[in-house]
């Protein structure tokens, strides 16, 4: 991975990992346009890695939530929410990695993802919850179990599922939203240590200064992204709906779908 090539993925990661898009299927749209090896072990544990530097705007941006050591029901919701994820994760490991391998298989999953949201807020009319605290940990396990979804169709996003889960759970769009950015820390640390963990056992050879310096680069690039993407996601949803995220997702889809089907990518 050259130096340009790992800061377009990092944009790209900052502007998609909270949107209901897929980061990652964006990433590898974008790395298969810049002719990345998607196989190469670094590039594989760069993306992760970035993921979760991206993440850690959640933090930044509701750094209130997160170091209230009084709200432990809070902590306990995302404990909850994030075994689901955590044990499938675990078990479908080497499903993940092989569906990632594949652009026509993440395009096709983001074009039927698309399809679902065109219709999202049709679904959901009568949302009642507007607070966090009214988050049940019956709730939070149900929205959990939506998550895993997203690691069994990589693609899919892991933000829209997470979303789709909470409105399916009574939560309004936007506390849906916040609710799937707060779920996306504990979920994203966990894969980032096993990434990194799994990376150091099979290819130790990849962590080396320059690789480092690159990691770092990326990981400041996509949190400082993260951070706009979020508040404006927010700001959006509050007005609007998921429709314009779903014709989008279904445009991006079919054109890369074409793109890989006739070996351009």
């Amino acid at each position: 991975m050259t130096w340009f090539q790992a800061i377009i993925t990092a944009v790209v990661e900052g502007l998609t990992e909270f949107l209901p898009i897929s980061s990652t299927a964006h990433m590898k749209f974008a790395q298969a346009f810049m002719h990345v090896d998607p196989k190469d072990a670094f590039i594989n544990m760069f993306d992760i890695v970035i993921q979760f530097a991206a993440i850690l705007a959640v933090i930044v941006l509701y750094w209130k939530k997160f170091v209230n050591v009084r709200h432990i029901s809070f902590y306990i919701k995302l404990l909850v929410a994030v075994i689901p994820s955590l044990v499938f994760g675990a078990l479908l490991k080497k499903h993940i990695e092989h569906i990632l391998g594949s652009i026509t298989v993440i395009a096709t999953i983001t074009v039927l993802g698309g399809i679902v949201l065109l219709f999202i807020d049709n679904f959901f009319k009568n949302q009642t919850i507007k607070e966090e605290p009214q988050i049940s940990n019956g709730r939070a396990l149900k929205i959990g179990f939506f998550q895993i979804l997203a690691i069994v169709f990589p693609g899919l996003s892991r933000s829209a599922a997470t979303i789709i889960g909470g409105m399916a759970s009574g939560l309004t769009r936007s506390l849906a939203a916040e609710f799937s950015f707060f779920l996306a820390v504990p979920t994203m640390a966990a894969a980032t240590a096993k990434e990194l963990l799994d990376t150091y056992k099979e290819s130790p050879e990849v962590f080396h200064s320059s690789n480092n310096g690159m990691l770092a680069a990326g990981c400041l690039i996509a949190f400082i992204v993260s951070v706009i993407s979020i508040k404006f996601f927010i700001t959006y949803l509050q007005k609007h709906g998921f429709k314009v995220f779903g014709v989008y997702r279904i445009i991006a889809g079919l054109i890369i779908l074409g793109l890989a089907l006739t070996n351009v990518i």
